[in-house]
């Protein structure tokens, strides 16, 4: 029975990459469908279902279902309500009837005459949020699609692991940032995950990412652009490390802080139970950070403070168990100059960080496995190694750039297609440009975000904000060009580095210690996105400088 099923959903997988074809190439929708499935399922089981619950929607008029398709003039969008086929059912049906498949699933239609036109915006990182924040909603209408709701505010993340900060003061609903995504008509938020994206018919296709109680679970739809901005983010590198995704835990959303929280305070208490031997003890409470970026050395320095003010207080039993390890293959913060590398270096070891240099080949539950052999037993272990391009964005028939981000020009253009452009990290310039791949960095996000609102401005401005409308000769204004404005991480215990210099060699001012820590808070408290967010992270300041960090466990 589950042979058989696998069959089926093999052969409808088959007709769905023949729709609409001629001489048995694929189409852009077709492949389109296809990275759905592969990207939202893994395993037949998974698979078999995802094009089932398809079929149900695309062929329930020609094969018996009782659903017709309905139409809701005053939302854009068309449903067709959904009736689960038998397998056998939709084995059974034709490629003909499989061409209705693109047609009966709901979409947002294309903007009509005389309406605004329409900008789906894919993520809620720092470059899209900043473009939302800024884009003329007198003039475009505008949808965005993302599997979270929210801004992160990443450089304040590892303050959240330990209880420094709360999780609710670094994060932004995007509805806040883009009032018009809850209160314009032709504006919405869709929280889905953008599986494919078809440049000729001006389409992306999505499902839903939290499905269970939709008309089919996976839930799909579609939505036709004008313009599409494509700021999907990264995802972080792995290196195929062995074990790495199922026994680490990364630190790029909220959730994972979560987790990192909750696992560092079960440790903490459950090596406290009776007859617990020294080395499960030790184990227990020994946290490994893999990484020496910002992310790794700002939350090893956390972890170090959190340990030596809050944890000798409230767990003297197990006090001196707890050990910080920091594994990096080179040097530590190796954008910042050298005497402030050296300063990170000296500032960590004299609170207890033990920095170990070596490459990671393997981790398994419960220890990692360097190149040396040598073997790192933990409790907690934090990967920090930085980001790459996500499944996603290789799925994509798009040029591109070195590392393998989307390929744009300098107006942040992809430059094969017709109305698509690529912000942040998921982005960088084309070889063809000149220019370098910019790093993966919030400022760099946050100010093509800034650029790209206003060239769409200027585009709005010259009638050509509809589809097929941006002519090559048209005035775009100054090509995007990206100043570094400085670096800064906190090391912990009050102290911090800040270096203001445009590259590592050139003038400028570098300096480390408590003068850079006040910097260094003074500038995030101003850029936190709302005043809202600005009093809290301020309020749970003073509260943890007061009380002491919070040591609750929830959940």
């Amino acid at each position: 029975m589950a042979w058989s099923s696998i069959a089926r959903s093999s052969q409808l997988s088959q007709s769905l990459s023949r729709i609409v074809s001629e001489g048995g190439a694929p189409t852009p929708a077709a492949s389109a469908l296809r990275n759905a499935a592969a990207l939202g399922h893994r395993g037949p089981r998974a698979a078999s279902s995802s094009f089932h619950s398809l079929a149900s929607v695309a062929l329930a008029d020609k094969c018996g279902a009782a659903g017709h398709l309905h139409h809701h003039p005053s939302r854009g969008i068309s449903t067709t309500p959904a009736k689960l086929l038998p397998a056998s059912a939709a084995a059974e049906c034709s490629d003909a009837e499989a061409a209705a498949a693109m047609a009966a699933v709901p979409d947002l239609g294309p903007t009509k005459p005389g309406e605004m036109p329409r900008v789906v915006v894919l993520g809620t990182g720092w470059a899209s949020c900043r473009f939302l924040k800024d884009v003329d909603t007198s003039v475009y209408d505008v949808v965005c699609v993302s599997p979270r709701n929210h801004m992160v505010f990443t450089p304040l993340l590892a303050s959240t692991c330990v209880g420094t900060l709360e999780f609710r003061s670094v994060v932004e609903p995007v509805s806040r940032i883009q009032p018009a995504l809850a209160t314009r008509p032709g504006s919405y938020f869709f929280l889905a995950n953008c599986t494919g994206i078809d440049t000729k018919k001006h389409e992306v296709y999505c499902t839903v990412a939290a499905g269970e109680g939709l008309p089919t679970n996976p839930y799909r739809f579609r939505v036709a652009y004008d313009k599409l901005v494509v700021a999907s983010g990264a995802e972080p590198l792995t290196f195929r490390i062995k074990g790495v995704e199922e026994n680490a835990i990364f630190l790029r959303e909220v959730n994972q802080a979560q987790q990192i929280r909750r696992k560092l305070l079960t440790n903490l208490m459950l090596s406290e139970n009776p007859g617990l031997p020294e080395e499960e003890k030790k184990r227990l409470l020994h946290c490994v950070v893999v990484g020496g970026g910002p992310t790794g050395v700002e939350f090893s320095g956390e972890l170090s403070d959190f340990i030596t003010r809050d944890v000798r207080d409230r767990y003297s039993h197990v006090k001196d168990y707890v050990k910080v390890t920091l594994i990096e293959a080179n040097e530590i913060l190796s954008s910042f100059d050298v005497g402030l590398q050296q300063y990170a270096t000296r500032h960590l070891s004299k609170y207890g960080v033990k920095l170990v240099k070596g490459v990671v080949k393997e981790v398994l539950p419960k220890e990692i496995v360097l190149s040396d052999d040598t073997r790192v037993p933990y409790g907690l272990l934090v990967w920090s190694t930085g980001v790459g391009p996500s499944e996603f964005v290789k799925s994509l028939n798009l040029p591109k750039s070195p590392g393998g981000r989307i390929g744009i020009d300098e107006y942040l253009r992809v430059p094969s297609v017709e109305d698509v452009f690529a912000l942040g990290d998921c982005a960088g310039f084309l070889e063809s440009t000149g220019k370098p791949v910019l790093p993966a960095l919030a400022q760099v996000a946050e100010r093509e975000g800034k650029y790209l609102a206003q060239l769409l401005k200027k585009v709005a401005a010259q009638n050509a904000g509809k589809a097929h409308c941006l002519s090559k000769k048209a005035d775009l204004g100054g090509p995007f060009v990206y100043k570094h404005m400085g670096s800064m991480a906190s090391v912990g215990r009050y102290k911090a580095l800040v270096d203001l210099r445009e590259k590592k060699d050139a003038r400028g001012i570098s300096m480390a210690g408590f003068v850079s820590w006040v910097v260094w808070r003074s500038a995030y408290l101003t850029r936190v996105v709302s005043w809202r967010n600005r009093f809290y992270v301020a309020v749970n300041w003073a509260t943890t400088f007061v009380f002491g960090r919070d040591n609750t466990r929830i959940g």
